[in-house]
C-alpha cells in the first residue's frame, strides 16, 4: 500500500498549478478545465503545487505588437492576470490562454507571440537530451574497433534499436535507395520516441505534452512531404499525373485528381495519428488521476475505493502508454519509410536490371 501511496503522490504532481490550494479543497474541481491545462501549452512551467504555494519556472515572453513594437519580459510578470506594458494573458474569448494587448476601445489585439512557452523549452529541451545520447553512443564507437567486443548497457540497447529500425523497417520499406533517407528516418523515430517518453514523467523536467502537440507532428509530417515528393523519382510523378490506364479515363483526370489528394492525406494521417494518441494518452491518464480528488467529498468510503481503483487503473495506463509510446514513434517511422519508398519507384524494366546487376 506504500507503493501505490507514492505512485498517488507522483500523478498528484500532473495537476496544474493551483488546482489544490487549501481554499479550494471544499469546492468540486474542474475536471474539464484541470485535464486541458495539463495538456495544453503555457507561458511558465509548472513544478509543484503545495499548500504553502506553488513553483513554477518562468519563461520568456517576447511579442511585437504593431501599436507598441517588441516587448521582451519574464511571464511571471503576467501571473493572476495581471497586466504588464499593456498585455495580459487572456482569461476567456477567442484568444483564452494567448498574450493579448488592451486597445484603445477596449477591444483585444492578438500581437506577433514568438515566447518560449512550455511545449517550445520541453522540446528543446528534449532534443538537447537526445543529441547528448546520440554523440555519447558515437564517442564509444569512436573510442572502439570493429573487431573488439561488443557494446553494453545503453550502447547495447541503442544499437539494437538501430539495427533493428534499419532491418525491419527502412531497408525493406524504401528499398535499395535506403541510405539516402536513413538519417530523416532514424532521427524522426528517436525524436518522437524521446518526447513520448519525457511526456509520460509526471514531474518536472518531464510532463510535457510535446508529442501530443498537433504544431509539433504537423512539422514532422511535412518533412516527410517534403522528403518524399522533392525526391520523388519521375516514375512516380508519372503514376500521379500521367497514369498507366485507358484513354478514356485520360480524356476526364479523374485518377491523377486522386492521386494529388492522396499527395496530401498521406501526412495528414500521419499528422493526425501521432496527435490524437499522444494527445488521449495525457488525456486519460489525467482523467483518472483527478477521479481522488472528484470523489474527495463522497465519504471516506467511496474515495478510499476510487482512489484504490484511479491508482490500479493509471498504472496499467502508465504501462499502456509506455508501449504506446514506442508503437507511436515506430509506426510514424514505417509509414514515412512507406511513402519514401512508393515514390522512389522505378520502370519495372529498370528495376529487374538493376536486381540482376546486384
Amino acid at each position: 500500500m506504500k507503493a501505490f501511496a507514492r505512485i498517488a503522490v507522483l500523478l498528484a504532481l500532473l495537476i496544474p498549478a493551483g488546482t489544490l490550494r487549501a481554499e479550494e479543497q471544499q469546492q468540486e474541481p474542474d475536471i474539464k478545465a484541470i485535464v486541458l491545462g495539463h495538456i495544453g501549452d503555457s507561458y511558465e512551467w509548472h513544478v509543484l503545487s503545495t499548500a504553502g504555494g506553488e513553483w513554477s519556472i518562468p519563461l520568456p515572453v517576447i511579442v511585437h505588437s504593431p501599436s507598441s513594437g517588441w516587448h521582451c519580459f519574464s511571464s511571471s510578470r503576467l501571473r493572476e492576470g495581471a497586466e504588464y506594458e499593456g498585455l495580459r494573458i487572456a482569461s476567456e474569448g477567442e484568444h483564452a490562454g494567448k498574450v493579448v494587448e488592451r486597445q484603445a476601445d477596449g477591444s483585444d489585439l492578438r500581437p506577433l507571440d514568438l515566447s518560449l512557452t512550455k511545449t517550445a523549452a520541453a522540446l528543446l529541451l528534449n532534443s538537447a537530451i537526445l543529441l547528448c545520447l546520440v554523440l555519447g553512443v558515437a564517442r564509444w564507437y569512436r573510442r572502439h574497433k570493429a573487431t573488439d567486443r561488443a557494446p553494453k548497457g545503453f550502447v547495447a540497447l541503442f544499437e539494437m534499436l538501430v539495427s533493428g529500425i534499419m532491418d525491419s523497417v527502412i531497408k525493406p520499406c524504401v528499398g535499395p535507395n535506403y541510405r539516402k533517407f536513413a538519417p530523416y528516418l532514424l532521427t524522426a523515430f528517436f525524436f518522437i520516441f524521446v518526447n513520448n517518453l519525457m511526456g509520460l514523467i509526471p514531474f518536472f523536467p518531464g510532463g510535457a505534452n510535446v508529442s501530443g502537440n498537433i504544431a509539433v507532428t504537423f512539422i514532422l509530417a511535412l518533412a516527410t512531404f517534403l522528403a518524399v515528393n522533392i525526391f520523388g523519382t519521375k516514375h512516380y510523378w508519372k503514376d500521379i499525373l500521367w497514369p498507366d490506364v485507358p484513354v478514356w479515363l485520360k480524356a476526364f483526370p479523374l485518377m491523377p485528381l486522386i492521386e494529388l489528394v492522396g499527395i496530401f492525406t498521406k501526412p495528414f494521417a500521419l499528422m493526425i495519428r501521432l496527435f490524437a494518441n499522444m494527445l488521449a494518452g495525457h488525456a486519460v491518464i489525467l482523467s483518472l488521476t483527478c477521479v481522488i480528488f472528484a470523489t474527495a467529498g463522497m465519504g471516506a468510503v467511496i474515495n478510499g475505493s476510487m482512489s484504490f481503483a484511479s491508482v490500479l487503473f493509471s498504472i496499467f495506463m502508465y504501462c499502456l502508454e509506455l508501449l504506446v509510446a514506442f508503437l507511436q514513434a515506430y509506426v510514424f517511422t514505417m509509414l514515412s519509410a512507406v511513402f519514401i519508398g512508393l515514390a522512389q519507384e522505378r520502370p519495372e524494366k529498370h528495376a529487374a536490371e538493376t536486381a540482376d546487376n546486384h
